[in-house]
């Protein structure tokens, strides 16, 4: 990958050291003024047509400005921290061929620097690793022209490394990329933290009755893992415990996916990616919160071994599951992971999973579906809009819990024949799995997030803004601004 490093000043645009420059501005001609200290610049935008609305972009030849590549950005009329970090995404995702960028923002728009710089990183990494022909490299070095604190820039910058290793990750072939491999790119990516982590193997999950993981599992050569991993600050006000769906390869198992839906199925372990990067950005970052990550690893693929529909597994809390369909793979390894996450009475758990299909039907490809108790849910939907990643609030609907019954066990993983409200079903099927905040049978349930990423957290058409095509690292930066509200709040 290429991340670019971000630094800062209030030196005059664009120095000495960059060979390239951006300038983010207002909607044209109604903001010209802020273009003031620019000469000649509001003449050469009008001549060439370029009005500065939102996601607008243009290099304009403006000798009286610079002598290097200068480009215009724009963000519109009411121009708020989305419009502002798209455009600086914008600008590096496009240029190319340029080593040192620097960044300025007209008259107007300087109380947007943070933004600013949150989209230039985001917008500054390249994946090509298996290109035997890389092309024009982005930036290497970003100086954002404006007045930021340190810790802004430290924050951005983290941001940027912590979506960057999601798409990283998400990225790597299956075949390079089994669960023990992933496993160790987990614990290589936190061991220069202060985070502990735990890998168990086959038999380790099978001694501790890990039956979801292992059912999942069986299937392939390949055995499964789970990682567990701990930052507990000393002065930690509050205990959040992630939960991430791992799936390295996901055929379907014996429901077979037809060839076009396993296209791009290296992609079904996202939400441990996602899970990964927030813990190493929110110990990174030093945020006095307790955070654990289980990350449920493991491949799903069809062979003599593998799950087939109408078996029965216990998941670890002894909870008897009914495999009606082994595509409905990632609630079974989630349900051990929520149920071990439970155990150690965190103050909330997060799951992150490419769980369903039928997210993607219901709300697209760019928002996420956010189940859970309301409190917790409002909660978490405050953090992502924050952060301006497009989320929304799902239903968990008490009428569809008798769907959930299996005739021969506790519960069936899927409701075959009824295809809607199948996001919905999944949800439900991970509440049973979450603990409850006493021994008391009706004590309330841990408070809980599901964040279904299936359609949100890979984007397939053309880029935009500080997103290209490929995995977007969707959720990293709610979770870490979640975990932020969290502490202040405690």
């Amino acid at each position: 990958m290429t991340l670019p490093v971000l630094s800062h000043t209030t030196a005059q645009f664009p120095g000495s050291a960059a060979d390239a420059a951006v300038l983010v501005v207002a909607a044209l001609p109604d903001s010209a003024d802020s273009l003031a200290g620019y000469p000649g610049l509001a003449d050469a935008l009008a001549g060439i047509g370029f009005t500065g609305s939102a996601g607008s972009f243009v290099r304009v030849y403006a000798p009286e400005v610079t002598s290097l590549p200068l480009a215009v950005v724009g963000v519109g009329n009411a121009p708020d921290p989305a419009a502002v970090r798209n455009a600086t995404g914008t600008a590096l995702r496009t240029l190319a061929g340029f080593e040192h960028v620097a960044i300025a923002l007209a008259d107007g728009l300087e109380s947007f620097a943070v933004p600013a710089a949150e989209g230039a990183v985001l917008g500054g990494h390249k994946f090509d690793g298996y290109r035997t022909e890389k092309g024009k490299a982005r930036a290497t070095t970003i100086t954002l022209h404006a007045a930021l604190d340190d810790e802004d820039a430290e924050h951005a910058q983290v941001l940027g490394d912590a979506v960057a290793l999601v798409k990283d990750l998400v990225n790597v072939p299956a075949e390079w990329q089994s669960p023990a491999q992933l496993a160790q790119s987990a614990a290589d990516s936190v061991a220069d933290l202060d985070v502990t982590v735990e890998i168990l193997d086959e038999k380790d999950l099978a001694d501790q009755g890990f039956g979801g993981i292992l059912g999942v599992g069986q299937g392939s050569d390949r055995p499964p893992r789970l990682v567990r991993l701990d930052y507990s600050p000393a002065d930690a006000s509050r205990h959040i415990a992630l939960v991430g769906k791992g799936i390295t390869f996901d055929t379907g198992g014996l429901s077979l996916k037809p060839a076009a839906s396993m296209v791009g199925m290296k992609f079904d372990m996202a939400g441990a990616a996602t899970s990964l990067a927030a813990i190493r950005a929110i110990a990174t970052l030093g945020l006095p919160v307790h955070v654990t990550a289980w990350l449920c690893i493991t491949d799903n693929m069809p062979s003599g071994r593998a799950l087939r529909p109408g078996d029965v597994i216990r998941i670890l809390d002894g909870t008897t599951v009914e495999v009606q369909n082994t595509d409905a793979e990632g609630r079974l390894v989630l349900a051990d992971g929520l149920v071990a996450a439970s155990r150690e009475n965190p103050d909330v758990i997060i799951d992150v999973a490419t769980l369903t299909g039928a997210i993607v039907a219901a709300l697209g490809h760019r928002h996420t579906g956010v189940f859970g108790d309301v409190e917790t849910v409002s909660a978490f939907i405050s953090a992502t809009a924050q952060v301006d990643e497009p989320a929304w609030h799902m239903p968990l609907p008490e009428y569809m819990e008798e769907s959930l019954e299996s005739p021969i066990a506790d519960l069936q993983n899927a409701n075959m024949g009824d295809r809607m409200g199948g996001a919905s079903y999944a949800g439900l099927f991970l509440r049973r799995f979450v603990g409850r905040t006493s021994e008391a049978q009706d004590a309330p349930r841990i408070p809980w997030v599901h964040l279904d990423i299936a359609g949100s957290g890979e984007h397939a058409g053309a880029p935009y803004g500080f997103t290209e095509k490929g995995p977007t690292g969707a959720m990293v930066r709610s979770i870490v601004a979640f975990a932020e509200a969290s502490h202040t709040e405690a």
